[in-house]
């Protein structure tokens, strides 16, 4: 898959740009604040319909006005494709794929593959869960689309639930019905993750040797908040134990108005040589494994989808020693359509299409 061009009117930095990337590498260098970085956000919101800064919509309007838009043509081995996004001020906002319009998130997930490389990635490592449960949760969608189906209804039950919950009455029958919709979505949840985990766990590891040039081993882990294992079982069986659990919970949950177990609330991390890499691991490790998490995220989808996701990679190299950003480039995916980000064109050891960013982009 490629991005043959894109088009935007009135996102963020750009009032109008028309721009035909090349389909190999492109080093889109400039100053910071030039809109490197926005340009990325594009191309990757034609791919998930969100922010990868976690930005809402209205952000990505420029000031005053009242709307943005983006358009890309894509291309493969077999077929065009035309993305056409209208993000209103106000109102929902449209999306057309070949001209048709579509009516749900789940319609566009899949048509563009993207993994974006941050420099905030590192939070994956170092900060909170919540950081890797929605990297379990977004490569989960990019390997099976229907995915984002079990995360939204998984969602609006635990809303539910708090809701009820917020009420402050006991009504213990209306609890066991959100107990039994929250259980049953969030057993599907719950086996997309164990099946991301059993996808990523050996690609990994190859990936962090790769980068980290050392035979230190990095892995998963991840800590239920319910009772049990997160394991190779079935959603249904997974459920069964999140019902049991959320039964177990009525007491606290009651007390503290809200529901303390589930998907939610549980705590993935990653592993160096058996060690949690947010406590034990030194920066250039922990950096290594958001590195590498990323690269294996690529290899997989890349696998399952038969075609190669778009490379974004937003000032990583500057983040590297030379040995690290020597590494990563030997690893990143050949004949693949790769954006590369910088200030400073040294720090990238990767040849490619030269763009200048500041007043449009351009050769």
């Amino acid at each position: 898959m490629r991005v043959d061009w894109v088009s935007l009117v009135n996102f963020r930095s750009y009032p109008h740009l028309d721009w035909r990337p090349d389909p190999e590498v492109n080093l889109l260098i400039g100053p910071n604040g030039a809109g490197k970085t926005n340009l990325l956000e594009a191309l990757a919101y034609l791919a998930s319909l969100k922010s990868f800064r976690s930005a809402p919509d209205e952000a990505l309007i420029a000031d005053a006005q009242p709307s943005a838009v983006i358009r890309a043509g894509l291309g493969s081995d077999d077929r065009e494709r035309l993305i056409e996004i209208e993000i209103p001020r106000q109102g929902n906002r449209r999306t057309q794929v070949d001209k048709n319009r579509l009516r749900r998130t789940a319609d566009l997930l899949g048509v563009l593959r993207v993994v974006a490389f941050l420099p905030e990635d590192l939070d994956l490592v170092k900060r909170g869960p919540a950081y890797r449960r929605d990297l379990l949760d977004d490569v989960a969608v990019q390997l099976w689309p229907a995915a984002h189906l079990d995360q939204a209804e998984y969602d609006r039950a635990l809303r539910q639930r708090n809701a009820f919950l917020r009420q402050g009455h006991r009504d213990e029958a209306t609890l066991a019905v959100w107990d039994s919709k929250l259980s049953q979505a969030g057993g599907r949840v719950l086996v997309r993750r164990a099946r991301v985990i059993e996808t990523l766990g050996q690609q990994l590891a190859d990936a962090y040797a790769e980068v980290a040039d050392s035979e230190t081993v990095a892995g998963f882990t991840y800590v239920p908040s319910w009772e049990g294992e997160l394991d190779q079982s079935s959603a249904a069986e997974l459920g069964a134990r999140l019902a049991k659990s959320l039964e177990r919970s009525h007491r606290v949950d009651y007390e503290r108005k809200m529901t303390t177990v589930g998907p939610h609330r549980d705590e993935p991390g990653f592993s160096i040589d058996g060690h949690v890499a947010r406590v034990h691991g030194s920066q250039g490790e922990q950096r290594t494994v958001a590195l590498a998490v990323k690269l294996a995220a690529h290899r997989a989808v890349a696998a399952a989808a038969g075609e190669s996701p778009v490379l974004l990679l937003d000032d990583v190299f500057s983040e590297l020693d030379p040995r690290r950003a020597g590494a990563l480039a030997k690893a990143l995916p050949p004949s693949t359509q790769t954006l590369i980000t910088s200030a400073r064109p040294e720090d990238i050891p990767i040849s490619g299409t030269v763009w200048r960013v500041g007043d449009g982009v351009t050769k």
